[in-house]
């Protein structure tokens, strides 16, 4: 059985750089155990294998390690691919099972846009300990969604400077971790996403963790806003 791949740099306009991903388009889906194989052998940070069915793609995605329920860079490169293939398409609609239906869209100047979902990250009553002993600073704040943790910190030095025990952090499978902090300088935050229980010690880019990331910090910035306002209206009352 011949199969062809596609190798798609993502989030870059360099050759070589940015995070890697694999695409495969089959008639039909191949088996769990040899979809797993190949993205093993691929060595990647997710191998993306789509099969059409009733003018929708459906999409899975797989790091070397095992089945990912959701993956941006991957959707990103097989969007690419399948724009690429059929360029008279303005539009695609992927599914898959953990995050639904996804409207892909192309620009005229083929830029590619993504309809994610919302996946805002909720507090923890209870922060793991594993996750406090995984990382060399304690996070000031520690939520989660579906995906990962989230650990707040207060300073983006200390997002550059944190690492991570490998070892406790698998224990918290089948989540990965994500740190992150606002930023001072051109960005609006940064972080950083760890994941040895899925598919290796740390992503380059990972785009599905922003569904959270950037509703979290959207409104932590809108209520920054607010509060300053409202000192604003203080002093001008005052």
């Amino acid at each position: 059985m011949l199969l062809a791949i596609n190798i798609i740099d993502a989030f870059t306009d360099t050759r070589f750089s940015g995070n890697s991903a694999a695409v495969e388009i089959t008639d039909t889906w191949l088996a769990d155990d040899l979809m797993q194989s190949i993205a093993s052998e691929n060595n990647l940070s997710e191998t993306a294998f789509l099969v059409k069915q009733n003018e929708h793609y459906h999409i899975r995605w797989f790091s070397p390690l095992t089945e990912i329920d959701f993956c941006g860079h991957a959707t990103l490169a097989a969007s690419y691919v399948i724009f690429s293939r059929f360029p008279e398409q303005a539009s695609i609609t992927l599914y898959a099972k953990a995050v639904g239906s996804m409207m892909i869209e192309k620009s005229p100047d083929g830029r590619i846009k993504m309809d994610f979902p919302n996946r805002m990250p909720q507090k923890l009553e209870t922060i793991p300990q594993q996750l406090l002993l995984g990382l060399s600073i304690r996070p000031s704040n520690v939520l989660k969604n579906a995906q990962a943790y989230f650990a707040i910190y207060d300073h983006e030095e200390d997002v550059l400077a944190v690492t991570q025990d490998k070892t406790q952090l698998m224990q918290l499978r089948p989540l990965d971790v994500v740190v992150t902090a606002l930023s001072h300088g051109e960005y609006d935050f940064i972080s950083r996403y760890f994941w040895p229980a899925n598919g290796g010690d740390e992503d380059p880019v990972t785009g599905s963790i922003h569904t959270g990331l950037a509703p979290y910090w959207a409104k932590i910035q809108a209520c920054c806003l607010s509060s300053v306002k409202a000192r604003r209206c203080a002093v001008l009352r005052g």
